[in-house]
């Protein structure tokens, strides 16, 4: 028998158990995995909590894994036992042994360990999202970044200095600030002590900046528009501070003709094509050296309870997987 985790009920860290599971065998278009590696991501406390429900209980939390394939169904072609492969976008990857849909399976390209692999899939191409098609990031754009020394955001921090953009990223303390810029940010704010609107208006010389990125929901809002040039940008893309009140679009107009999108990595990978792109150029950036994925903090996955304990409490910087 394996093991994974369960949740029969949403609410806290303590939902999850840690049990016995039965596997069984890929069906037709599937692959089972022996996973070495878990990656931990904020949306996993979002379906631990209900805030992303899920139709069936109980379920396995998790979005993104990497391992060895250890059985394949009828009509996958394209991996065997044997690979070292990874993926993300597969929800139940809390787990020692797992099935996993074919078209989301990945190759790990020479050079990439499956710790990595399972680090890096939904944060780096969440990352390759939002700089690569959510705006278009380049020499001379300006952008603010919320959370700078997160998982994501370490990420964006090396991915916008290779493509020659001017960073800017909030942080909550001066330690996270130094691990912003150590990876590229060309600015940090520590938000607890200095205000983030006025700080951009600042740096930019008042210009402000053409896009905002915003994972953190509720307590930037509304004061990143405020961040933003005429015509800018605001992509907000998660709420670790909890849900944004409805927005009044009139507000957009009266901050300078404002564009808003709320995008999301799923529907950014539905397509294979659109997967095996985004993961193609995310592979390419950490194979070259221009993003370094690092794991600052590891937990055996029979300890997701304080794993998430500790991403909730914003203990955590960069990226943070889970052992089996």
């Amino acid at each position: 028998m394996t093991h994974a985790i369960q949740i029969y009920e949403t609410g806290g860290p303590e939902v999850m158990k840690w049990e016995e599971v039965e596997v069984g065998e890929p069906g037709e278009g599937q692959v089972k995995l022996r996973q070495s590696a878990v990656g931990l991501n904020y949306i996993d406390v979002y379906f631990r909590t209900g805030t992303y429900p899920q139709e069936h209980l109980p379920f396995t939390p998790g979005m993104e894994g990497a391992g060895e394939v250890i059985g394949v169904g009828k009509g996958v072609t394209h991996v065997k036992p044997g690979d070292r492969v990874a993926y993300a976008g597969a929800i139940g990857s809390y787990a020692e042994e797992r099935i996993v849909p074919a078209d989301r399976i990945l190759m790990l390209p020479d050079g990439i360990d499956e710790q990595t692999g399972a680090a890096m899939m939904l944060k780096g191409m969440t990352a390759a999202y939002l700089l690569l098609r959510t705006y278009k990031v380049g020499p001379g754009t300006t952008l603010l970044f919320h959370a700078a020394a997160g998982g994501v955001g370490l990420i964006v921090c090396q991915w916008a200095k290779h493509l020659g953009a001017t960073m800017i990223g909030t942080v909550s303390s001066d330690e996270k600030g130094e691990l912003a810029r150590a990876h590229g940010c060309t600015h940090t704010i520590n938000y607890t002590t200095e205000d983030f609107v006025a700080r951009v208006k600042e740096i930019t010389d008042g210009k402000r900046c053409d896009v905002v990125y915003d994972s953190v929901g509720k307590d930037t809002f509304p004061a990143s528009l405020d961040c933003l040039k005429p015509f800018g940008l605001w992509a907000t893309f998660g709420q670790s501070s909890g849900p944004l009140p409805d927005l009044n679009l009139g507000m957009l107009a009266q901050k300078g003709s404002l564009y808003v999108t709320r995008p999301g990595l799923f529907p950014h990978i539905a397509k294979r094509s659109d997967l095996e792109e985004l993961s193609g150029a995310l592979f390419d950036v950490v194979s070259n050296g221009a993003v370094k994925i690092e794991i600052n903090q590891s937990y055996q996955l029979r300890d997701a309870v304080q794993a998430h304990k500790d991403l909730e409490a914003r203990k955590t910087t960069g990226s943070t997987v889970l052992l089996t």
